[in-house]
């Protein structure tokens, strides 16, 4: 691993009471995750590769709010948490990743 990274995951630490929530942005996509830290287990993920945003015609910034959106959504009614930690990464805090968040808080889920 990068330093940074390395210095990054030393401050963000989910556990199962506040799970971390990962985000990965590629060129054409954005994923998101809950981890749990302590048991190194993944319990909800999302991403603009699902099949419900294929037929869809939106902005890289609208399928981000939407996958934000929907996680939030995974989140309530399969995991029932309030609380967590977000790991933006190495991504800066704007465009796509801002997008992201504004759709996971749109639910009721805080950081």
């Amino acid at each position: 691993m990068r330093n940074k990274k390395i210095k990054n995951l030393r401050k963000v630490f989910g556990n199962s009471n506040k799970p971390r929530i990962s985000v990965f942005r590629s060129n054409k996509s954005i994923y998101v995750q809950m981890i749990d830290d302590t048991s190194g287990k993944t319990l909800v993920s999302s991403s603009s590769r699902e099949k419900i945003f294929q037929k869809e015609k939106k902005t890289k910034m609208e399928l981000s709010n939407e996958v934000g959106k929907l996680f939030g959504k995974k989140v309530k009614t399969l995991l029932n948490i309030k609380k967590a930690v977000f790991d933006k990464g190495r991504y800066l805090y704007h465009g796509r990743v801002k997008s992201l968040v504004e759709g996971i808080r749109e639910t009721g889920l805080k950081f």
